[in-house]
């Protein structure tokens, strides 16, 4: 069991963590379209997966703003971010945001990714939600970065997972991230 921090408050994650160099475990997520979405779905692709409590919260639309904005340069890659939202509402959030780049996932009938992927809160009353992850896999699902945010409400290191998508890229150029507003 991992701990993490909210508002100086140590909260409990339940599952099993994925770590570098092993095989990201299968799963089966709903897109905004109400239709499952398997991992196998993207076999021969890049995977930039980031896990938010809910993209109705601060956090979870500031990191699915920044991969946006990071999607327009990365190729042969997919951007995921998931949560426990339903469908619809990140049906909604998707359009209001203009989201071409990223693929909004719910775990609405993949409940078995909270443990599988180690981002399970514990802590009633914020159990059932996720924490704050973030995942690169390789085009076999190999994990290449994985990074447990250690406060639920703080933004993961994007450029420590964008090193490991685009090494080549980055050594000459950093990619830039926008700013907050």
């Amino acid at each position: 069991m991992s701990t993490v921090m909210l508002n100086s408050t140590p909260i409990s994650i339940g599952g099993r963590f994925p770590r570098a160099g092993e095989t990201a475990h299968s799963f089966m997520l709903v897109d905004t379209q109400l239709q499952d979405v398997a991992l196998s779905k993207f076999w021969g692709l890049r995977k930039l997966i980031a896990v938010v409590p809910s993209l109705d919260a601060a956090i979870g639309l500031t990191i699915a703003r920044k991969l946006e904005s990071v999607g327009y340069e990365l190729e042969n890659t997919v951007i995921m971010t998931v949560s426990v939202d339903t469908p619809y509402a990140l049906s909604r959030i998707g359009d209001a945001e203009g989201f071409r780049k990223i693929q909004l996932m719910s775990t609405l009938r993949g409940r078995d990714f909270h443990k599988d992927y180690g981002v399970m809160i514990t802590d009633i009353p914020l159990s059932g939600l996720m924490t704050t992850a973030l995942f690169v896999l390789d085009t076999d699902d190999t994990v290449l970065y994985s990074e447990l945010v250690s406060d639920l409400n703080s933004e993961p290191s994007y450029q420590s997972a964008l090193e490991k998508l685009a090494p080549p890229l980055i050594h000459k150029a950093e990619i830039s991230l926008p700013q907050d507003e």
